[in-house]
């Protein structure tokens, strides 16, 4: 996720070298030829460019919007995780004696690893990297018999507490409760899972392409009067802020893909388990993951 900091140049600059250098030579070649065949290629009226851009802004605005959308529910899911992970450690220790302090210590263990292991899963990464830190090798040996790890940790839990159930640990009422908190991590990892297969269409993208290089080579030809030192470099100024605009609403559509732009799924899973830690008055509390220059994992 994007920090309120200071953008580096070239984080920027990379993600539309390539336009750019499509631009430049589409500016040239125009360049070239309205100037050696001045008499065959009619005037171009100004109006012309002006009304693809304004187009291509309206479209824009469109896919941005459609984007952030997309990535405000990853941002809300995760605020959903972290709020029921804290609920669930709470009911825990409402609901169950003191004598079933391991019990509650390996559940809500066991929940920290299905943050990470669900944050992991998103971005298509091990799900399975470094839970050895939060459950035992058996657990560990039964999830990776599922191809999905995070449902397999989740599913580990409900089956702990129905045994808890059966030895008269809980009441019933108090079993209702837990498993309606579970039951909302399976319905925010399915909305996860959604958005991250749900693929943003990329014919939309292909087309916005399409428009600005037409609008390019329109407003090209609209400025053949104006000298090339002066046209070539407005051509990349205006091109590069719509190239920039559809290429951060393009990371925004895909909030779980190891980018700068994610969902800070890390992040928000050590806070999970920094709250779960302390709630436990566990002792090896880890402090909140520092941000890299200028985003957070």
């Amino acid at each position: 996720m994007l920090l309120n900091k200071t953008i580096p140049a070239n984080y920027i600059l990379k993600k539309i070298k390539f336009e750019v250098l499509y631009v430049l030579i589409i500016g040239l070649m125009v360049n070239y030829l309205t100037g050696e065949y001045r008499n065959l290629i009619p005037e171009m009226p100004i109006a012309i460019p002006t009304f693809i851009g304004t187009a291509i802004s309206v479209i824009l605005s469109f896919k941005i919007n459609q984007s952030y959308d997309r990535w405000w529910e990853a941002r809300k899911i995760w605020g959903s995780i972290v709020n029921d992970s804290r609920s669930l450690v709470l009911q825990l220790q409402s609901f169950l004696s003191a004598g079933n302090k391991d019990e509650i210590k390996e559940i809500a263990y066991r929940q920290i690893a299905w943050c990470f292991s669900l944050g992991q899963s998103l971005r298509g990464n091990d799900p399975v990297e470094n839970l050895d830190k939060y459950i035992g090798e058996a657990d560990l040996a039964s999830i990776k018999k599922h191809s999905n790890k995070p449902l397999a940790l989740l599913q580990l839990n409900t089956l702990q507490i129905a045994k808890l159930r059966e030895k008269g640990a809980l009441e019933l009422f108090s079993h209702v409760q837990i498993n309606n908190t579970l039951v909302n991590f399976s319905n925010w990892m399915g909305m996860a899972e959604r958005i991250k297969s749900t693929v943003f269409p990329k014919t939309y993208r292909l087309f916005l392409h399409f428009f600005i290089y037409i609008f390019v080579v329109t407003l090209s030809i609209a400025l053949r009067n104006i000298d090339s030192f002066f046209e070539i470099p407005l051509l990349l100024v205006i091109s590069s802020a719509f190239f920039l605009l559809e290429k951060s609403a393009t990371h925004l559509q895909e909030p779980f893909n190891n980018k700068p732009t994610d969902t800070a799924v890390t992040t928000i899973a050590t806070t999970i388990e920094i709250n779960i830690k302390q709630l436990l008055e566990e002792k090896d509390v880890p402090e909140p993951l520092a941000p890299q220059s200028y985003y957070a994992l």
